[in-house]
């Protein structure tokens, strides 16, 4: 917020990207939370993606916006299964901080999903523009850490840069991506690490193989971003794109994708089909020196982008 002063010898500006300031008012972030969800709404019923397109931004753009893509190719009329999200017990965490982007996050309890927790990061770049949805996973409510906050009730956001952590956030993607790839014992094992990589290893068989191909996603609008927890850690949203190819020996086929996939693949399948994701992750980060050096991965919410057939 830039506040522009008059004094007896002229103008003076205060700019506040220099200012340690709350990212939001708790009004603001309410307001925001609840034009996001009529948004989506009204993108679900449908399937426009242009409806929500000024309220999402990042991983759950991306995601989203295939989703909305493919739904809209299938279903002309729009969604025939739609139910509209409600979200409820909505709490806030808003961090003070100088500088863009300002960002902070919500979680809810929604209608769909079961007593999981809807997390949502919003984030902005400037005092005239619309909050957006960056990143949206579910937690089990016990997995929703506390975070540290000041007198006031405002929380502190971590650099990206920490080396406080266990991992930097700035590194996460790219750590992720490589354990994906290669294992390790940067992150606990877990659903979204350990199982993932043993359910992949499972995937090829004869007449079919799968390769995968892992990158990190940082720059821009799939920045991580990081919140301080009580004990001294940080719970980190960030972002990871994701190739796998099914290729077909030549006395064999590739099974048969779904609709959403057709509706986003192009060229024919033939012999390979190569599929793209993007994935958001939420996880915590301990801090260094805690006596825990493992990294672990509460939630992922993954979709499909686009597809190409060879």
């Amino acid at each position: 917020m830039t506040a522009l002063f008059l004094t007896a010898s002229g103008c003076v500006v205060v700019h506040g990207e220099r200012e340690i300031l709350p990212s939001a008012t708790r009004a603001e972030a309410v307001k925001a939370l609840e034009k996001f969800t009529s948004a989506y709404n009204r993108a679900d019923k449908a399937y426009d993606a242009s409806a929500d397109a000024a309220y999402t931004t990042g991983a759950l753009g991306a995601i989203d916006a295939a989703r909305l893509t493919a739904g809209r190719a299938n279903n002309p009329d729009g969604n025939p299964s739609h139910q509209p999200l409600k979200l409820t017990d909505a709490k806030f965490t808003i961090p003070k901080k100088a500088g863009w982007p300002r960002w902070f996050v919500a979680d809810a309890l929604g209608n769909k999903g079961g007593d999981l927790r809807w997390v949502l990061v919003f984030t902005r770049d400037g005092l005239d523009e619309t909050w957006q949805a960056a990143y949206l996973t579910l937690l089990s409510p016990d997995d929703v850490p506390e975070f540290r906050t000041d007198s006031d009730g405002w929380a502190e956001a971590v650099a990206a840069d920490s080396e406080r952590l266990a991992v930097p956030p700035a590194e996460l993607s790219k750590e992720y991506a490589t354990y994906l790839q290669d294992g390790g014992d940067t992150f606990a094992p877990g659903a979204q690490t350990s199982a993932w990589r043993a359910q992949r290893a499972k995937a090829t068989r004869p007449g079919l193989a799968t390769q995968y191909i892992d990158e990190p996603l940082t720059s821009g609008d799939f920045a991580p971003l990081a919140l301080r927890t009580k004990d001294g850690g940080a719970l980190v949203f960030f972002t990871t794109r994701h190739f796998e190819k099914q290729t077909a020996a030549q006395s064999a086929s590739v099974p048969a994708p779904n609709k959403d996939v057709r509706a986003l693949t192009d060229g024919e399948i033939k012999q390979s089909l190569t599929m793209e994701f993007v994935s958001n992750e939420v996880a915590l980060n301990p801090a260094k020196g805690s006596g825990e050096d493992q990294v672990t991965v509460l939630a992922r919410v993954q979709g499909l982008t686009s597809a190409k057939g060879a």
